[in-house]
């Protein structure tokens, strides 16, 4: 066995970028932006309102002006406005040259054509032009592109961006045990779901994942499943990949010619994990065992397909937390155990058998255990995993 740590060094050795393209801004969120942009203009292109109000040269209280025009956004006032006139102006509106304060409409007096001022307020209530950013100020890359970033981009006057590839991934559960969520099981079946979490957690982070037949306990089935791997950049297998007489990637995989390059992880859960490469393809043996499943697909996956998108080579963000409950001493894998981060602290669930997903569901972090960590308690601050 190896460890964590060596295991996705491996694995990064044989997760490639896979290149770019150039797509719309509108469909950029959720994409890796691969390349800076550069904004094409000044935000904002001019002095702006940020009031309703008036549009006044060096104001005083009890001060009594003239109302000579109108701003508003996208319609300016092209006359001059001088001593002892002033303009109605609204926010967003570009602020004439020699304006120098916009009273809030709450301030002042109107009667007519005239105003009296009766309270300057805070600030002059403009926004000075480039404010915001100037033009050829740039957007750094790589870079995930959340919802914030394209409002900005957009704003920059930027079209289009070129962001990574979306890696492909096929996914494959293994077993004569298995069907479909909604199908009726035999009295020997359960239902798939870690193909359905870790397809949930790939599109989530920007991969194109698709699930191909349940591959049955017998290599025909499981070479004709491979047949239909086609142009994935990553197959993932789920089970299958000990080493029990019904365990049969590994041996498939390698008469198809995979390359692997490593098999068993000294972790729990989660040991039975194989990595290779199979053609152009990445392989990745998941545990057949719903947490460790899911777990791999937290430690393994993530980090990997982050790295085929170009985002570096980074095992997944952890944090600390003091404990809110006590932990006996771990044995000798490091152990990833589901358990729950609130104000109080972080407390490990007492039940952390790899079948239960509604512990995991009920779980929002992985706490991390050290190869033979002795007992810890109550108020140590221990690592952990956010989910």
């Amino acid at each position: 066995m190896i460890s964590v740590s060596d295991a996705l060094d491996h694995l990064f050795a044989l997760a490639n970028p896979l290149g770019s393209e150039e797509i719309p801004l509108i469909d950029a969120a959720g994409r890796v932006m691969v390349a800076p942009v550069r904004a094409r203009r000044d935000q904002p292109p001019f002095a702006a309102s940020a009031m309703d109000g008036y549009g006044t040269i060096d104001p005083t209280v009890g001060q009594k002006l003239e109302v000579i025009g109108e701003a508003a956004a996208g319609h300016r006032f092209d006359g001059e406005v001088t001593p002892g006139t002033c303009i109605r102006i609204f926010t967003g509106a570009p602020v004439p040259e020699n304006i120098t304060h916009v009273t809030i409409q709450e301030n002042v007096t109107r009667d007519g054509d005239h105003i009296t001022i009766n309270d300057l307020g805070t600030g002059d209530n403009i926004r000075p032009a480039g404010g915001d950013f100037k033009d050829g100020q740039t957007i750094s890359s790589p870079r995930r592109l959340t919802a914030n970033d394209v409002a900005l981009l957009a704003a920059m006057n930027i079209p289009t961006v070129t962001v990574a590839r979306q890696p492909k991934v096929a996914l494959i559960s293994t077993g004569d045990e298995l069907v479909m969520p909604g199908e009726n099981p035999g009295p020997d079946q359960i239902i798939a779901s870690n193909t359905f979490g870790l397809h949930a957690m790939l599109r989530n982070l920007g991969a194109m994942p698709r699930l191909l037949p349940i591959a049955r306990d017998n290599e025909p089935s499981l070479r004709a499943v491979f047949d239909l791997v086609d142009d994935a950049d990553l197959v993932i297998t789920i089970g299958g990949a000990s080493v029990g007489d019904h365990d049969l990637v590994a041996k498939v995989a390698g008469d198809l010619g995979m390359e692997r390059a490593f098999y068993k992880v000294a972790m729990r859960p989660g040991k039975p994990l194989m990595s290779g490469r199979l053609g152009d393809a990445m392989m990745m043996g998941l545990p057949g065992n719903p947490v460790s499943a899911m777990v791999c697909g937290h430690v393994f996956v993530a980090p990997v397909v982050r790295a085929m998108q170009g985002l570096g080579h980074q095992p997944a963000l952890r944090y600390s937390a003091q404990l809110a409950a006590p932990l006996v001493s771990n044995g000798p894998r490091e152990h990833y155990m589901r358990a729950d981060v609130t104000p109080e602290g972080l407390t490990a669930f007492e039940r952390q058998d790899s079948s239960l997903l509604s512990v995991l569901g009920a779980s929002n972090a992985l706490l991390v255990r050290a190869p033979h960590d002795p007992p810890r308690s109550v108020g140590e601050k221990v690592d952990y995993i956010p989910l």
